[in-house]
């Protein structure tokens, strides 16, 4: 038996007749874009992060997009974020005309280090877009207070974490503008590709609105040069249902990770990733890091029938488009390390126990001639 680093269809065979029903329906109605589907997920999902406004789009990097043209940040700024992320966060930034400064990671997990981002604030400092990343939430508390402080706005990057939590509230309900995907393997996942914003600031929500269409805050009458970024009534129905069962998935997701930390406590080669205080994590990876051949390590569990995934090999500092922002090697020592040493292990909700015991059982047996 092989065992994948995710299985969506598991996820669906427990919600198939509801979600056949509403797509059935929709496509009965003709109002495939826009409606009541759309307009009732986006409330749905600004009561769950907590926020007064929701806004979806058609993908989490479309968020980003929005998020930074609707606060208004463009060429000769700069906005600090992460070199350890998807290319997407730092990509948006340079679509809109700005520049992004990498931050390195904190020393023990795969988050900004906070306590670097004062050093890197200069007079065309925008912004921060700190990435809740693999469902483990930023301190927002000491980032917000740093931004105050700064006149900076904060762009949360909530991609990997739908239901994460930092003091009790939920990530993209504390920054300006709180960006999530909805891309079919994250925690809340479409059927297809999806985003949305969030945020309690109105003007932002309208803006971003505006600008998901064209530019265009009534019908054939521009003010801005926009796009077309919207989100599937489809979509949003298939969203909707999988809402209702958000929490629960992630309880299971948080159930299993509490198991694989116990169980890989032995393995010495293995260093399990940390709990933090203040925050409830929705483990959209569980990433550990190997100390020795990381590679070889994941070429062995893939012969065994496990497959597990590396995010992410090359950091942003280090890709090709990027080298010229002067970044050389070493310049961010704990980013660069935890390219060379992370490795994901199977993580969705359905993971079964003997599953489980099976790849610490690999890992245990292809660690063994190295102990």
């Amino acid at each position: 038996m092989n065992i994948p680093p995710l299985d969506l269809t598991q996820q669906y065979e427990t919600i198939r007749p509801d979600v056949e029903a509403a797509v059935l329906k929709l496509l009965a109605s003709g109002r495939y874009i826009g409606g009541e589907a759309v307009a009732d997920f986006e409330q749905q999902f600004a009561q769950y992060i907590g926020t007064e406004h929701a806004v979806s789009c058609n993908s989490g990097t479309d968020a980003l997009f929005l998020a930074l043209r609707a606060l208004g940040v463009g060429p000769g700024d700069e906005v600090i974020t992460t070199a350890f992320t998807f290319f997407a966060t730092a990509e948006v930034i340079s679509a809109v005309g700005a520049t992004p400064v990498f931050v390195d990671l904190e020393p023990e997990g795969f988050n900004l280090d906070l306590g670097q981002i004062e050093a890197a604030i200069t007079p065309q400092t925008r912004a921060v877009i700190p990435v809740h990343l693999f469902g483990q939430a930023v301190d927002m508390t000491k980032l917000l207070a740093i931004a105050q402080t700064h006149q900076l706005a904060i762009i949360e990057d909530c991609a990997q974490a739908s239901g994460a939590e930092w003091d009790g509230k939920k990530v993209g309900s504390q920054g300006r503008i709180g960006c999530f995907s909805f891309f079919p393997t994250k925690n809340l996942g479409a059927c297809g590709d999806g985003g949305a914003i969030t945020t309690n600031d109105a003007a932002l929500a309208a803006k971003v609105r505006m600008l998901r269409e064209h530019g265009m805050p009534q019908r054939y009458y521009h003010e801005e040069i926009g796009i077309t970024s919207r989100l599937d009534a489809i979509q949003a129905a298939i969203l909707s249902i999988k809402l209702r069962h958000l929490d629960a998935w992630n309880r299971q997701r948080q159930a299993i990770a509490q198991r694989y930390t116990q169980l890989l406590d032995p393995i010495a080669e293995i260093i399990a990733p940390r709990a933090v205080a203040g925050s409830s994590s929705v483990w959209h990876q569980y990433t550990v890091r190997v100390e020795g051949d990381r590679d070889a390590l994941k070429q062995q569990l893939q012969d065994q029938g496990i497959s597990t995934m590396v995010y992410y090999p090359v950091p942003l500092h280090r890709q090709k488009v990027y080298l010229g922002l002067g970044y050389g090697p070493g310049s961010l020592p704990r980013t660069e390390q935890a390219a060379q040493q992370v490795l994901s292990l199977p993580m969705f909700p359905e993971l079964a126990i003997a599953a489980q015991d099976r790849v610490i059982q690999s890992l245990k047996d292809c660690l063994s001639p190295f102990s």
